[in-house]
């Protein structure tokens, strides 16, 4: 499994959160690419499938609440595997920051990318484990309260 891109986009069409695993022509290269999916998505039916294939890539999306979860893969990956890995993705996000909604990601879009980076390496899958996941967050939050402390800056979130 050989994820190429990350991205999240709001019923509205707003970027929220964009991770790419693969090198890109260009800044705008990339930009077209979000462009174009993002209408793609947006642009389905509920009822409808949630695969696309754009260009040489698989897409596969999922929307929960207001925002659409997108993945960009090779044609021959699993998209049922890429589907629970949204999911699971959207559980941590979930777990974390405790029924997680787009404002969440948009005032601490750190911790997301943060999260995802835990999952994802290099466009591999590395942890599925959610208690691990969240476990290394917390450490991190631990990490993160104590340097603030030493700094004098109190508990910054």
């Amino acid at each position: 499994m050989t994820i190429k891109y990350v991205f999240l986009v709001s019923r509205q069409g707003k970027l929220r959160l964009s991770k790419w695993y693969t090198t890109a022509s260009s800044v705008k290269e990339t930009t077209k690419t979000i462009k174009e999916v993002s209408q793609l998505v947006l642009g389905r039916k509920p009822k409808q499938c949630n695969f696309i294939e754009h260009r040489d890539t698989k897409v596969v999306y999922r929307k929960y609440a207001s925002l659409y979860f997108v993945v960009g893969v090779d044609l021959d990956d699993n998209e049922l595997m890429i589907m629970e890995f949204i999911h699971r993705y959207v559980e941590c996000l979930d777990r974390y920051f405790g029924n997680v909604c787009e404002l969440d990601l948009i005032f601490h879009f750190q911790k997301a990318y943060f999260i995802l980076d835990e999952m994802v390496m290099a466009g591999e899958l590395q942890e599925s484990s959610k208690k691990t996941v969240l476990r290394v967050m917390a450490q991190q939050d631990e990490t993160e309260s104590t340097e603030n402390s030493e700094r004098g800056w109190g508990d910054i979130k």
